[in-house]
């Protein structure tokens, strides 16, 4: 079917604005110089048009599949789409190396777009996951002639997602090893290994040390893999060249931001919004109920970002931008949710205390004098991760969490049925006062909406990793440990329960914790403890929650 039918069909099926669409010729394979002479592998979306502005997107995912689409559609509406193999990637010269070289391929990139005969003087980016990581890698040096962007899933920094609580987010990292290596193997060969349900990625997310881990999922040994896991404590220097969250208040392009609640660089995303914010500019916000790759972000990111690219290479500057479009539009999650339009994030809220209660009750009432839970943690049999934010679009999101909640490893704290609606839409905290056996542990908390059929599905979490130099016990031994849950808009319908996760571990989604301090590489030692979760008077144990709507009412006696 030829390539402009594609776009036609494309454009309609997916409902976006419409234009009247242009020839587009298309040349693959262009060799651009990085200024150490690796060639850059590039191709080209022309649109019928002299000069026009370009639209770049850098990937290390290859240039087909759904980018081959997006560049007609750009060069269709009348950009020159410009799509880019990061450096030893899609045929690109060089190693690929994640983060490293991005800013001066970037501006070298940049450089040879000024130099061609049908350079405008203006250009976009646009680009998911990776590919908005090398936005932000060239977009405070690109000056004026940057006049938007569109940065979908992504974040300026990775190191805080990399490490997540300051533990390891093994499920990404080596997932997204074992995919990168993928694209250098046969097809037949890949189509195999998917269709036997990856058994080698699968034993390497359980193998010790983690150091092997690589091997095992890939036969090869992945430098980058290696390189954070020896690299992981947060005053690192191999990291500074690798995050970009200081240049992101000297932007001054517009941007489009769209996100999913169960996304894994959701916190960072929203960091780098309040920066822009707090910098005086004016981005637009978009949070929907997705994961990483869910299809619906895909459909999403091509409306917001095209609509965006539409607005502001060819109308108005950002602060004439026409009305209409709020400034911050997100889906709410639960029954009687749906999507609002709000005027900033996060939008005013009243923080509530939910205090975990003896018996396993979770109340907005303060504690009573009670003793602590007791659970024991054995990083041989590691409580494992359901759902959430993952890379991985088929595991991710929100499951029913009956069967994790039944181990005995796992702390549970239910309130009583809601008598009226409790609407949640903000960041989400608890503070936990934890007693533990071994110095060395993790705490990983999840809130969950507990339906009439007692099924538990998770709306966020988090995972904060504990050591000696990190957190000081009181003189009975008792650690007060802050964790940041991933921040959410949600609705609990009454007849509802909230119910509060409190255990050791979520594995694969982080790395376990061995307990003994070991590196984190080469840990292989396992040491088992008792953990204890303290909820008197003088220890509050809570949930805190930003509640927007209907705060909740205590049912009857």
């Amino acid at each position: 079917m030829p390539g402009r039918l594609v776009a036609r069909l494309a454009a309609a099926a997916l409902r976006l604005p419409a234009v009247r669409p242009r020839p587009v010729r298309v040349t693959r394979d262009i060799p651009v110089r990085a200024r150490d002479g690796v060639a850059l592998r590039t191709d080209h979306y022309a649109p019928h048009c002299p000069t026009a502005p370009a639209v770049l997107i850098r990937t290390p995912y290859g240039r087909g599949g759904p980018l081959r689409l997006l560049g007609r559609l750009l060069a269709a509406r009348g950009r020159h789409a410009v799509i880019q193999s990061c450096r030893g990637t899609g045929g690109s010269g060089g190693t690929f190396a994640p983060l490293v070289h991005e800013r001066a391929d970037g501006l070298d990139t940049l450089d040879w777009l000024r130099r061609q005969p049908w350079w405008s003087g203006a250009f976009a980016m646009f680009g998911v996951s990776y590919q908005g990581f090398a936005q932000w890698a060239l977009a405070d040096d690109a000056g004026e002639e940057l006049r938007a962007m569109v940065a979908v899933v992504t974040a300026s920094a990775t190191r805080d997602s990399t490490y997540a609580g300051e533990s390891f987010a093994l499920d990404t990292v080596l997932t997204w090893a074992e995919l990168l290596h993928a694209q250098t193997v046969p097809w037949l060969a890949r189509q195999w290994e998917l269709k036997r349900g990856q058994p080698r990625l699968a034993a390497a997310l359980d193998h010790l040390p983690l150091a092997e881990a690589d091997r095992v999922a890939t036969g090869v040994t992945i430098a980058f893999y290696q390189e954070w896991l020896r690299h992981h404590t947060p005053e690192a220097a191999y990291w500074r060249e690798r995050v970009f969250a200081d240049r992101v208040a000297r932007v001054r392009a517009p941007v489009v931001m769209v996100t999913g609640w169960h996304d894994i660089f959701l916190p960072a995303q929203l960091d780098d919004y309040a920066t822009l914010r707090a910098a005086g500019t004016r981005p637009r916000l978009v949070i929907g109920p997705w994961t990483h790759g869910s299809p619906g972000l895909f459909v999403a990111a091509l409306r917001e970002g095209l609509t965006w690219l539409d607005e502001h290479l060819d109308g108005p500057p950002d602060d004439e931008r026409r009305a209409g479009a709020a400034p911050v539009r997100l889906h709410v999650g639960g029954r009687g949710g749906g999507w609002r339009d709000l005027p900033d994030w996060p939008p005013p809220t009243v923080a509530t205390a939910w205090h975990l209660h003896p018996g396993g009750e979770l109340a907005v009432r303060p504690p009573v004098a009670s003793a602590a839970d007791e659970f024991r943690y054995d990083p041989a049999d590691p409580t494992p991760s359901l759902g959430g934010p993952l890379l991985v679009a088929q595991r991710a999101g929100p499951v029913d969490n009956r069967q994790v909640e039944a181990r005995p490893d796992v702390l549970t704290y239910t309130s009583a049925p809601l008598v009226e609606p409790v609407e949640v839409i903000g960041p989400v905290r608890a503070e936990l006062h934890i007693r533990s056996e071994l110095p060395h542990l993790d705490v990983f908390v999840r809130l969950c909406d507990v339906d009439r059929r007692g099924r538990s599905w998770n709306v966020c979490d988090a995972l904060v990793r504990v050591t000696p130099d990190r957190f000081t016990a009181d003189s009975s031994g008792v650690l007060r440990v802050p964790v940041t849950l991933w921040p959410t808009a949600y609705r609990f319908v009454a007849g509802h329960r909230l119910r509060v996760q409190i255990a050791g571990g979520a594995h694969p989604r982080w790395a376990r914790n061995p307990g003994t301090g070991e590196p984190l590489g080469t840990a292989v030692m396992l040491r088992a403890g008792w953990r204890q979760v303290l909820h008197d008077p003088a220890h509050p144990s809570a949930l805190l929650l930003p509640i927007v709507h209907s705060a909740p009412t205590p049912p009857p006696n």
